[in-house]
């Protein structure tokens, strides 16, 4: 393949992964929005809530590992491939079980633990090859149009979803979900997994075992990844309380609407939209971990400002107004603390390795999670909103700073560092 076909195949691939990671992402939210919302109105328990949560984050968190010794050591297409299918399958046994027997928390449980299973071969598999499906010169680029399709989605999941929960039964919501997943397949088996991989394929397979091992001894020689993982560890465990407290405090305690609530969840990914925008147009972060230091602590002050409405009287149309400009705020900071690390970690990492550390930064990151997600439930079934929203800013705001001080972020950028102290030497003379 001359290197114009080959740019012009990787051109394709951005193309087609952003479409196919909108229409994924476009079902699954539109479904999420429609069961979580289902959840509330059958228990009206935050704790409910949080289970459902909890099923579709422990099974990545548990099997992610050996999800990227797969993607490290076979076929990235056909795995993502059977991913996809075994996902519309998923979804249709509920919809033959909901059509026969009618529809359950149970089986919705059951079903997001089975989802959730084949979006993480999907989506880990998927992390590892982008940089063999655009180049690393189109990486930035191509991480930005990702996010970018997956915020249009994320524009029109809530909302869609916030109409169709007043005019349509959940039988509606899974069909969406499988037609898009459905597309989403269709555009996956055009694309070559391989355009730009430098890996040598190899007929003897590691075990199992040997593979993992591999990946954390990898894992153990870099330094700044590990940082990387015990942040996200702690951090996850303390953003729980958005993740479960957002939607409880919004659609329970302060009463807002379905429909409403779509809007604001929409919001959130008008900000991821804004900020794929801004990283797409713009060269490379040139101290990413520090560029996300400075937004993690932005994000986590910002969480202390979701109390106000909880304290103060606000109208109706105030308090819908006020946590839109308040998700959109959220998303920016979030973006500003992803991107950045996304790309610096696809250039850190060698490709024989992207699956396994990948897959291992997932169940760390992820690690805490089902565990904050269920404290958090059964907190704010049990003590006022205000204090655990308050606590939990000062805490995520304590662990930037002791987990990510200077030292590390001079450590990781150390060329960054140099010149900033040369530009302030030669200001000073």
């Amino acid at each position: 393949m001359t290197e114009a076909q080959r740019i012009k195949q990787a051109t394709y691939h951005l193309w087609t992964f952003t479409a196919s990671k909108m229409m994924a992402t476009l079902g699954s939210n539109v479904l999420a929005f429609g069961i979580s919302l289902y959840i509330l109105a059958m228990t009206g328990s935050a704790a409910s809530f949080a289970m459902n949560m909890i099923c579709s984050i422990l099974p990545r968190a548990l099997i992610a590992p050996f999800v990227g010794y797969m993607a490290d050591n076979y076929s990235k297409k056909r795995i993502i491939l059977l991913a996809q299918v075994g996902t519309i399958m998923i979804v249709s046994g509920l919809l033959l079980y909901t059509e026969l027997v009618g529809l359950s928390v149970y089986a919705v449980y059951v079903t997001t633990v089975f989802s959730t299973i084949c979006a993480a071969f999907s989506g880990i598999t998927f992390t590892s090859a982008i940089s063999a499906l655009v180049g690393p010169e189109r990486l930035q680029k191509a991480m930005s149009f990702n996010q970018m399709s997956m915020s249009i989605a994320a524009i029109g999941g809530p909302v869609i979803g916030g109409m169709m929960y007043g005019f349509f039964s959940m039988k509606v919501f899974l069909i969406v979900h499988i037609a898009a997943y459905i597309i989403a397949f269709c555009l996956e088996a055009t694309m070559n997994f391989k355009l730009y991989s430098t890996k040598e394929e190899t007929e003897q397979k590691e075990t199992v075992w040997a593979g993992l091992k591999g990946g954390y001894d990898y894992i153990k020689q870099q330094k700044i990844v590990k940082t990387i993982m015990w942040v996200a560890l702690w951090i996850n465990l303390f953003f729980s309380a958005i993740a479960v407290g957002g939607t409880y405090i919004v659609v329970e305690v302060l009463k807002v609407k379905a429909t409403h609530f779509g809007f604001i969840e929409g919001a959130s990914a008008v900000g991821m939209l804004m900020a794929s925008l801004y990283f797409a147009t713009r060269p490379e972060v040139k101290a990413p971990l520090r560029f996300s230091k400075i937004s993690l602590l932005l994000l986590a002050g910002s969480i202390g400002f979701t109390v106000i409405p909880l304290v103060t009287a606000l109208s109706y149309s105030m308090l819908v107004g006020y946590y839109i400009v308040l998700y959109f705020i959220f998303a920016i900071f979030e973006m500003g603390i992803n991107m950045p690390i996304g790309v610096y970690m696809q250039k850190l990492i060698a490709e024989e390795y992207r699956g396994r550390v990948f897959g291992l930064m997932e169940t760390m990151s992820m690690a805490m999670m089902p565990l904050g997600m269920m404290v958090y439930g059964i907190l704010y079934d049990t003590l006022p909103a205000t204090l655990i929203l308050l606590t939990t800013s000062i805490s995520v705001i304590a662990i930037t700073l002791v987990l990510l001080p200077t030292a590390i972020l001079k450590e990781a950028h150390p060329e960054f560092y140099r010149q900033k102290k040369k530009q302030l030497v030669n200001k000073t003379i």
